[in-house]
């Protein structure tokens, strides 16, 4: 399969290939691109909105899972705990949460979606999808599916290490 190229300007203005890049050959380099390309993409798909990919997914958990506690979510999306206070404000204030106590543990708080989080969430997610099929749209549905089974792998091997 053919890599990218990368172009180098010459003395003249005008732009060579540079075929076997080091750069184009480096994996991490190469995610870090895409995640450059996929964060900017997204951030102008959450619109008026404004969520930041990790207030979306700590969101999106909540909605998934109504109950769920500060410290499962800080711990399922790996943010500090210091940092997702910070985020569960952003949305409490926003309407989109509310924080509830746990009947058995007064220390803990459960966070509940509200209705109006529950609506912005499916309005973001069918926009994330959108953005997802027009930045993956080279791909086909076998590759997006392999892409997707290698990262997790990736990142479950990752998380996995102490």
């Amino acid at each position: 399969m053919a890599h990218a190229l990368a172009r180098k300007a010459d003395a003249f203005g005008d732009a060579t290939l540079m075929p076997d890049a080091a750069l184009d050959r480096l994996l991490g380099y190469n995610l870090k691109r895409v995640y450059m390309l996929a964060r900017a993409d997204f951030r102008e798909t959450m619109g008026d909105e404004g969520l930041s990919p990790r207030a979306f997914s700590v969101l999106s958990l909540v909605v998934e899972a109504p109950g769920i506690t500060q410290s499962d979510v800080a711990r399922t999306l790996g943010i500090e705990r210091s940092g997702l206070v910070a985020i569960v404000d952003e949305l409490e204030k926003s309407g989109y949460l509310r924080r509830v106590p746990v009947p058995d543990d007064r220390r803990l708080q459960a966070l509940q979606p509200t209705g109006e989080g529950r609506a912005t969430f499916a309005k973001l997610l069918a926009g994330i999808r959108a953005h997802e099929t027009r930045l993956f749209a080279m791909l086909t549905e076998a590759e997006r599916d392999t892409l997707l089974d290698l990262l997790l792998k990736i990142r479950e091997a990752a998380e996995e290490q102490p």
